[in-house]
């Protein structure tokens, strides 16, 4: 079987699984965030929190809750990295740095999980399953909780309730991500994926010297990062490594999980606003870019341009052999389409186009399917902007799901699409025109330049992954990727929500004759391009200093 034959039945087994999946999780996660009943562990948290789950809140109150539950959730990780030296199952490591651990903090809280630090050589048991597995459970389900608050505002009518946050915060993380995450773990273990709590000790001489590894609670952890599109590795060289990702049906099975919940909550939208063709074409837009990103990105990497490529069957640079193009190739669109961040290869060894197409994954948004929560609400604000532009081309008012679009939606859909592009820029600028921060490239020309941009990209939009080249591990990159993710992060969600208040307090509008029909083909192609054209409006010239440079040079 060729190379290229074996990447496309694996993209076909894989959609034939999301498939499967795709009703019933679908439902499930409608019925979680519908009901009315509270479970006895519910009740204890709600108890030990001081929490009412009944008491419906307004988009401030909704909004003060999450800001508020993620600031203690950066002091607590915080407090815990920086005490590391004094905790037991440390395993002899020491604090980490004040910079480090801001950064760290900031990253797993904001579902990000960029890593500047060598995981099996910085952080000890206590703060990989206390802290950094805690946060990514807790950073997903907050994610999933605005989701669910813009939904509901779909819903809803004459009201300005979005339900209540801790509700939905428990909810997602008890009847949802949990579940899922013990008979995935379960999986990853008959994989071969290690789970144990193993001080570090020596496997034996390699190049004169010896190689020590340290064990951990890896599948546990690795089966969140994944299904809550955290990406975060206990290792450093994360889904690569084999004691996180050993087999080809490993690899496959993690990208199913990354996929998984991003997908199945189209369905959710379509139920909670009583029209499940509506979640269909929000279904086919994320399925025909994702489709779409994962053929260009195979096709660029299976292409051979010189005898090396010709012998290797393909650019095999920086990739396993146990994964082949193939799955590096989805794994890799699957991870920076969506907030997800883990790499199974090294994307600064993807050809030029490789590694622009990874980059253009996250300038997208991460909308398709995108992270969990976050990818949902990304494409219905995308949506609101397709209609918006559809609403000016015949001079009618724009209208989305029976809500009329006018200009405070609007105004605040912009302000959404506006933060991400204007933090990846401006700090890649001061980065490139500063003298310091340029030492810590590893290349230089386009590909050092992409270095940079890539790694704001991926802090700012809540990626996490790397291209490997970058020394990020300075003072600089530190604290400017720390505050790009809080704030790619945290003030997206306050034009979501309020954006979700001022639709929840509209009166619907009768469908007529002129109104749009936003379930039909046509508007899922008016969707399609309208993200493609503001993503390509607002990134193509860094682009064309970085990656589309590299990738005509060669």
């Amino acid at each position: 079987m060729s190379p290229v034959t074996a990447g496309v039945l694996q993209l076909l087994a894989l959609i034939a699984a999301l498939a499967l999946a795709y009703r019933p999780l679908g439902d499930h996660m409608a019925r979680v965030y519908t009901s009315e009943k509270h479970y006895k562990p519910e009740k204890w948290i709600y108890k030990a929190i001081g929490a009412n789950p009944n008491a419906e809140m307004h988009w401030p109150a909704y909004l003060r809750a999450v800001l508020a539950f993620s600031a203690v959730g950066v002091l607590f990780l915080y407090g815990m990295q920086r005490l590391q030296g004094s905790l037991p199952g440390s395993l002899g490591f020491v604090s980490i740095d004040p910079d480090q651990a801001f950064n760290t903090a900031a990253s797993f809280v904001a579902n990000t999980n960029w890593q500047s630090y060598y995981g099996e050589q910085a952080m000890g048991h206590v703060v990989q399953t206390g802290g950094l597995a805690v946060q990514n459970f807790v950073s997903a389900a907050v994610g999933m909780a605005v989701a669910v608050a813009l939904v509901r505002g779909f819903a809803r009518s004459r009201t300005g309730e979005l339900g209540n946050f801790w509700s939905d915060l428990v909810r997602g993380t008890l009847r949802i991500l949990l579940p899922i995450s013990v008979i995935g773990a379960l999986v990853l273990v008959a994989c071969g994926v290690i789970q144990n709590f193993a001080g570090i000790h020596e496997v034996g001489q390699f190049m004169g010297g010896s190689r020590q590894w340290n064990g951990g609670a890896v599948a546990s952890q690795e089966v969140i990062k994944e299904l809550g599109t955290n990406g975060g590795g206990y290792f450093n060289a994360n889904s690569a490594h084999p004691f996180e990702n050993p087999t080809p049906f490993s690899n496959l099975f993690e990208i199913f999980l990354i996929l998984l919940i991003p997908f199945a909550l189209t369905r959710t939208f379509g139920r909670m606003v009583g029209n499940l063709r509506q979640g269909y074409a929000i279904l086919a837009t994320m399925g025909i870019i994702w489709i779409g990103f994962t053929a260009l990105m195979m096709w660029t990497e299976f292409a051979h341009h010189g005898p090396a490529f010709d012998v290797a069957g393909g650019a095999m640079e920086g990739k396993e052999t146990r994964f082949g193009i193939g799955g590096s190739s989805i794994f890799a669109v699957a991870t920076t389409l969506t907030s997800t961040g883990a790499v199974n290869s090294f994307h600064s060894s993807y050809t030029g186009f490789g590694g622009g197409i990874a980059m253009l994954g996250m300038q997208l948004g991460e909308i398709a399917p995108g992270g969990v929560g976050s990818g949902l609400y990304g494409m219905l604000i995308m949506a609101i902007i397709a209609v918006f532009i559809a609403g000016l081309m015949v001079g009618r008012t724009p209208e989305y799901l029976g809500k009329k679009i006018g200009t405070r939606e609007i105004k605040l859909a912009a302000c959404y699409i506006l933060v991400t592009p204007a933090l990846v820029l401006c700090f890649t600028a001061a980065a490139m025109a500063l003298p310091t921060p340029g030492n810590s490239m590893t290349n230089s020309g386009a590909h050092g330049f992409s270095e940079i941009l890539y790694a704001y990209t991926s802090g700012a939009n809540n990626n996490g992954s790397a291209f490997a080249g970058l020394n990020a591990d300075t003072q600089w990159f530190n604290s400017t990727i720390g505050i790009a993710m809080l704030l790619g992060r945290f003030l997206p969600m306050v034009f979501v929500l309020a954006l979700a208040g001022s639709l929840a307090e509209q009166k619907p509008i009768p469908e007529t004759a002129g109104t749009l029909r936003t379930d039909k083909p046509l508007y899922a192609g008016l969707l399609v391009g309208t993200i493609v054209i503001i993503t390509g409006l607002t990134y193509f010239p860094a682009l064309a200093l970085g990656p589309l440079a590299e990738g005509l040079a060669s």
